[in-house]
């Protein structure tokens, strides 16, 4: 950091000086653990959130109902939830990384992660059979947090750490988590038994090593509405279909309609119960 002293006004009373060239703690994430009192024989669960998101998107889904983490440790997982780098309660430092931070709309959101069209936004018309509850959009709107482009690295480095307190687990990653967990896979396979991606952003550059991780792609509907959805599509059957320790579960499995949020939708529990075979 550079700069000169100078006196802050933190409060009407409060007054201090700051000297911008001191030492600072940055490129951290923030992980909160938990482990139940009648924790299970399984690995231990990490939860990788998504981008614009933090870890409290695997607490509770915007109507209030528990959210992954809570059906994790009500199935007796030792669970850890990540805060990545610049996200959340890691907090962030201004002018450290190149850019600006980026805070996703309302507007990208409802396009994005496929809750409707956006003729349908102002309305909040959702697609047909739409299972995220779009009554409490607003809600989970309030949960995007802002994030910068090029600091994946950073995450990768810290799933990483994270993974060599834990030992091998099992890793839960959503959206742009899916890119951070197969960079990190890629250097700590070995610490990975499963890798549970929903409609992740990224895919590994290289499948070898995946022989002794079991992999499941989750996918959710409306995939037809916009090109890049139905590229990655594609994308998650060949990576579903690489092994016998590999698999991919559409939508319709669980009765169609869920969007990109599908640890929010409302069969969450469901899909939940599909994937770990509850």
């Amino acid at each position: 950091m550079t700069g000169s002293p100078k006196t802050v006004q933190f409060t009407r009373t409060a007054s201090f000086e700051v000297d911008p060239r001191g030492h600072f703690a940055v490129e951290h994430a923030y992980v909160q653990y938990f482990i139940p009192e009648n924790r299970n024989s399984e690995p231990p669960m990490v939860f990788v959130h998504g981008g614009g998101m933090s870890g409290s998107c695997w607490d509770k889904t915007p109507d209030g109902r528990p959210g992954w983490l809570h059906l994790a440790l009500d199935a007796g997982y030792e669970v850890h939830v990540i805060d990545n780098v610049e996200r959340g309660r890691a907090g962030f430092a201004p002018d450290l990384w190149d850019g600006d931070p980026m805070l996703r709309s309302l507007e990208e959101a409802w396009v994005l992660f496929r809750f409707g069209t956006s003729e349908g936004f102002a309305t909040r018309t959702p697609f047909e059979g739409q299972r995220f509850p779009v009554a409490y959009f607003e809600t989970f709107a309030q949960s995007f947090v802002p994030r910068w482009l090029n600091t994946t690295p950073l995450h990768v480095d810290a799933l990483c750490a994270v993974l060599k307190r834990t030992g091998p687990a099992i890793v839960v990653c959503h959206s742009q988590g899916g890119e951070i967990a197969f960079d990190a896979h890629a250097r700590v396979g070995h610490l990975m038994e499963q890798i549970i991606a929903l409609e992740p952003s990224g895919y590994p550059e290289n499948t070898a090593g995946f022989e002794d991780t079991t992999l499941t792609i989750c996918a959710g509907d409306n995939l037809d509405q916009d090109p890049q959805w139905q590229t990655r599509n594609v994308a998650w059957r060949k990576l579903g279909s690489m092994g016998p320790n590999t698999r991919y579960l559409a939508s319709l499995v669980v009765g169609g309609g869920n969007s990109h949020m599908l640890m929010m939708d409302d069969n969450s529990e469901d899909i939940f119960g599909m994937v770990f075979d509850l």
